[in-house]
């Protein structure tokens, strides 16, 4: 329950905070119509939109020094094209956004991941930016309001005490600096330890903090116009006061929270509609330029993939492009449709009405502002599906798209319109292979925050449309007037509004009434069948181990590939890559795995996967951590031969002279043999003093010995050892439970795999598989990263707790091939908690984790 409340909170706070502004607006702008507002925004004069553009450059350029500071900080300094890529990115994305859809923290992370910084240290360049965000706010706001006091006449119990707000904001800065000058040890703060800032940073901290949110509101001071008489310090307060209850409220960007409150302050200096018009010019320039020309940064090189046409935009851009395009344009899609429906319960241009009324019909002009809203109304739901990277969703939005720039060039001649769809379209058709995902819309999750976003558009067009019609009076009659002209103007907005919320409520309600997706549950014997046949078909042969039946299965739509997983604690682990032929398959199980996880609140995490797979765990956020590595044999060139295998080789002998014979079982006869099978396994686990494992290795199970071959050694008619086989796809072989008694000759386990491996070499397998040596491979240096290191310690000196050492000696006498092994699982705090859930989930359980 605590934690349902937590992911609804925040989104219903804001939404809530959101309504209240616009409820605000609507009375603050009683006395004013829609052309008031849009002819105030017209007046804005060419110098004043050039000056405004060149403050919001200089203000994100300062930015960068957040980041750049926050790496001087954690002592790891990147060049400065870096740096100044990841800052400009972040803020131009998440100033618009703010937290619902896409954060500066995860673009961040994506980012600085791959220039080397652990998880621990991307977490404490999050904390650093944004502490200094906050410290720059409360000094000026500090300042500025104790120097310079609000309005009284605007909001009077604020105003007169705003200089004790002023000092009050004052203090965190303040007792941040001394803290620094006093303390010297780290400050410990939760599971945290932060080292403390001395001043020769906090300064620089504070003062690039401070400088942006000034730079910030000078755009907004600029585009003023020259009637309002009040002093650029007013401005400042009045900006700062509004920004820090946008901040607050965790609206994206601040909208409607931002704008109601300037609206309240300087009520009194300037007219609403005028002040109206200046606030909508600054949330175009200061806010969706930067978004949209970050978003272009990305798009070019989907565009253009000759580097001498654009040498430095490959270096720069190309490696996260495949990350952030999906994200990028389901943003701008987001956007599109925003713009689509705002148009359309919005008056047209009446000179433009008047072109088109010769033209076209009226009745190609009514249907056209319809589906431009049902248009619209679609592109904020399919926005969800580009960002989840489904096929479905990106061939709907290029059709959507392509119907709104007919649309909009239709109903009323907006070209603007039309450019913003176009560019969108242009960026989105070269970009077809980025959404491979073959999922239904109606079968992906939308978080509480996405649905609270949506939400605030579909609000925010009901008030656009009720603020733009004010003056006509409703009568049901309005619902079949057509006609052009500006008397037509409120029906079409009617009947637009209808439509898109009639789009977002049946979408509602069919993702209602589709069936509850499944849990995780065993598999049945038809799933195992299933698998079976998908396993003994797939190349590698860990596939194998969905035999055991411990793991829930999860297959594909077309059930020709499948994930194995198991749940402890918030830990949903799969075990290995998805298992099909196809790469498309196993990325589309990967993204189902995750939204499986999603809807149910686990952490997808993903154990022992391969090299070649990695870029599709990083597109789903994930962190990768070099877990240990695989031993493989290569069995084309195996054999007993020379010199170095004389020991092996007499091993062998000496085995066989004694009376030893291997033999292998076919699985037709293998229930036969299970008693005897038993008799060997229990004297195994009573020599080893252990108890059976899991998840990742097999246990005796007589089910699931049934499913294969077994291979056994004789002594006379004994049965003195076994291993049942695995076969992949007849490319690896590999063994699963490998059983001897304690009391049996020195050296049967290599005889074992010996044998098998010249036997599966004979049968014409190219690789035998030993399994993993886990933490092998980890490097203890300096700048390796800290897993890396704490590995790599384990793995020298951990014999106390697992011999990782010895086990790695014993299978690299085989002479074989090492190839690393990664576990991908979320980053930062969570990772402690995985490590330890999917430690217990392979030894079944707390009690396997303390004993044997």
């Amino acid at each position: 329950m605590k934690a349902l409340l937590a992911r609804y909170a925040a989104p219903c706070v804001g939404l809530t905070v959101f309504v209240a502004a616009l409820w605000v607006l609507h009375h603050a702008l009683a006395t004013h119509h829609y052309q008031d507002v849009v002819a105030a925004l017209k007046r804005q004069p060419g110098w004043r939109l050039a000056a405004a553009c060149l403050c919001t450059i200089l203000s994100y350029l300062i930015t960068t020094g957040y980041d750049w500071l926050a790496l001087r900080y954690i002592r790891h300094p990147l060049p400065w094209p870096k740096v100044g890529f990841a800052a400009l990115t972040s803020y131009a994305i998440s100033n618009s956004v703010g937290l619902s859809i896409l954060t500066s923290s995860s673009l961040r992370y994506r980012l600085y991941s791959s220039w080397g910084l652990t998880a621990v240290d991307i977490a404490r360049i999050v904390l650093f930016t944004t502490l200094t965000l906050w410290l720059g706010i409360l000094t000026v706001g500090g300042v500025v309001l104790a120097l310079n006091p609000l309005d009284p006449r605007a909001l009077p119990h604020l105003a007169m005490n705003s200089r004790l707000l002023g000092v009050l904001l004052l203090i965190p800065p303040v007792a941040y600096l001394l803290l620094g000058v006093l303390r010297r040890q780290p400050l410990p703060v939760g599971p945290w330890t932060l080292p403390m800032t001395r001043p020769r940073l906090a300064l620089p901290q504070l003062a690039v903090g401070s400088l942006d949110w000034v730079m910030a509101s000078a755009v907004l001071y600029i585009l003023l116009p020259a009637s309002a008489k009040i002093d650029f310090g007013q401005v400042l307060g009045v900006f700062l006061v509004a920004q820090l209850a946008g901040l607050i409220s965790h609206v994206p960007g601040g909208l409607g929270v931002f704008e109601s409150l300037v609206l309240l302050l300087l009520k009194n200096h300037l007219p609403t509609a005028h002040l109206l018009g200046t606030l909508l010019a600054y949330r175009l320039i200061y806010y969706l330029l930067p978004l949209a020309l970050a978003a272009l940064a990305l798009g070019l090189y989907e565009l253009r993939h000759q580097k001498e046409r654009i040498l430095w935009l490959p270096r720069l851009v190309g490696p996260w492009a495949p990350v952030f395009l999906p994200q990028v344009f389901a943003l701008l899609a987001f956007i599109s449709g925003a713009v689509l429906l705002f148009s359309a319960v919005t008056p047209a241009v009446e000179t433009r009405l008047a072109w088109l009324e010769d033209r076209i019909p009226l009745s190609v002009l009514e249907a056209s502002h319809f589906v431009s809203s049902l248009l619209g109304a679609g592109l904020l739901l399919l926005a969800r599906g580009l960002q989840r990277r489904l096929d479905a969703a990106w061939l709907l939005a290029v059709l959507f798209l392509g119907a709104g720039i007919a649309a909009s060039l239709l109903k009323g001649a907006d070209y603007e319109e039309a450019v913003i769809l176009t560019v969108l379209l242009a960026g989105l058709l070269p970009s077809r292979r980025e959404f491979y995902r073959r999922a239904s819309l109606l079968g992906e999750s939308f978080t509480p925050g996405w649905v609270a976003t949506i939400l605030v558009v579909l609000v925010c067009a009901a008030w656009l449309g009720i603020f733009s019609y004010r003056h006509v009076e409703y009568s049901r009659a309005l619902w079949w007037d057509f006609s052009f002209g500006d008397q037509g103007g409120a029906p079409r907005s009617l009947r637009a509004l209808v439509g898109a919320l009639g789009v977002a409520l049946f979408f509602g309600v069919a993702k209602l009434l589709r069936p509850m997706r499944f849990e995780p549950n065993r598999p049945g014997a038809n799933d195992l069948r299933q698998a079976q046949a998908i396993a003994v078909a797939f190349p590698r042969s860990y596939a194998h181990l969905a035999l055991v039946g411990d793991k829930a299965l999860l297959f594909n739509e077309n059930r020709e590939g499948f994930l194995m997983y198991g749940v402890a604690g918030r830990a949903w682990v799969a075990m290995g890559d998805p298992v099909a032929a196809r790469e498309e398959d196993r990325r589309e199980l990967a993204w189902q795995f995750r939204e499986l996880c999603g809807r149910h609140g686990g952490w997808p995490v993903f154990y022992q996967v391969h090299p070649d797979h990695l870029g599709l765990y990083v597109e789903l956020g994930l962190t990768l951590l070099k877990f240990g590595e695989e031993a493989r044999v290569r069995l084309t060139e195996f054999s007993l031969d020379g010199k170095a295998r004389k020991t092996l080789r007499n091993t062998v002998s000496r085995l066989e002279r004694d009376g030893y014979r291997f033999e292998i079982v076919e699985t037709a006869v293998v229930p036969d043999l299970l008693p005897r099978l038993r008799t060997v396994s229990n004297a195994w686990l009573r020599g080893k003093n252990a108890r059976e494992k899991g998840f990742s290795l097999g246990f005796y199970q007589e089910d699931y010995l049934r499913t294969g071959p077994v291979a056994i050694v004789r002594h006379d008619a004994d049965i003195v050892a076994f291993a049942n086989l695995w076969r992949g796809g007849g490319e690896e072989l590999s063994v699963d439970l490998m059983r001897y008694p304690p009391d049996g000759p020195n050296g049967l386990m290599d005889y074992l795999f010996l044998r098998i491996m010249l036997w599966g070499r004979d049968q014409g397998y190219a690789w035998f598989s030993l399994g993993m040596a886990p933490l092998a491979g980890l490097q203890n240096r300096n700048l390796a990263p800290l897993w890396n290191r704490f590995g790599a310690m384990v793995f020298g000196g951990g014999e106390a707790f697992y011999n990782f050492r010895g086990l790695h000696q014993y299978k690299d006498k085989f002479d074989p091939r090492w190839e690393a092994r990664y576990l991908a699982t979320p980053g930062g705090l969570a990772l402690p908690r995985v490590l330890t859930e999917l430690t217990a989930l392979i030894a079944g359980g707390v009690r396997g984790v303390i004993g044997k």
